[in-house]
C-alpha cells in the first residue's frame, strides 16, 4: 500500500512527543496561575480582619494593594464595590464595633507611624485617576446615606472642625 506523500512524511513521527506536550501543559498551567495570581484580590471578611495582629494586617494590606495596582480598574472597581457592600452588610452594631477597634488601634499606634500611614493614604489618592476619585466620592456619599440617622450625627461629632 502507497501513502500519499504530504510535508509530515518525511518526518519519523507524525505526533508531538509526549514531553512537548508536557511543556505545553505546564506553560499553560503556569500562564493561568499567573492570571490568577493578578486578578483582583478577594474581599478580607471584616471580622476575621479584626482577629489579625497588627502585624498580619499590614501583610495582607500590602498584598492586596499589590494585588490592586496589578489589576484592570474593572477589577479594582469590582473589588471597591464588594468591600462597600460587605461593610454594608454589617448590623450597626456590628459596624459600630469594627469602627471602635479600628479607633483604639489607630490611637495606639505610635505617632510616627500614624503620620507614615495617613502620607501613604494621601499619596494613593493623588495616585487615582480624576474618575477614580469621583468613583470614590460617589461611593463614600451612598454609604453616608444607608447609616442611620444616629451613626451619621455620630460622625459629624468626631469630625475635625475646619
Amino acid at each position: 500500500m502507497m501513502r500519499a506523500h504530504t510535508p509530515m512524511s518525511n518526518h519519523r513521527c507524525t505526533r508531538a512527543p509526549a514531553h512537548t506536550l508536557a511543556r505545553l501543559a505546564a506553560a499553560f498551567l503556569l500562564a493561568c496561575a499567573a492570571h490568577t495570581a493578578q486578578a483582583a484580590p478577594a474581599v478580607p471578611d471584616p471580622q476575621e480582619w479584626q482577629r489579625l495582629s497588627p502585624d498580619e494586617q499590614a501583610e495582607r494590606r500590602a498584598a492586596i494593594r499589590q494585588q490592586l495596582q496589578a489589576a484592570s480598574p474593572e477589577e479594582r472597581q469590582a473589588f471597591r464595590r464588594g468591600l462597600r457592600e460587605r461593610l454594608e452588610s454589617l448590623s450597626p452594631e456590628q459596624r459600630e464595633a469594627l469602627v471602635g477597634q479600628t479607633r483604639e488601634r489607630w490611637q495606639a499606634l505610635p505617632p510616627e507611624q500614624r503620620q507614615q500611614l495617613a502620607d501613604e493614604r494621601r499619596e494613593r489618592l493623588r495616585a487615582m485617576s480624576p474618575q477614580e476619585r469621583r468613583e470614590l466620592l460617589q461611593q463614600r456619599r451612598a454609604m453616608l446615606e444607608k447609616l442611620s440617622p444616629e451613626e451619621r450625627a455620630a460622625l459629624r461629632e468626631k469630625l475635625p472642625l475646619r
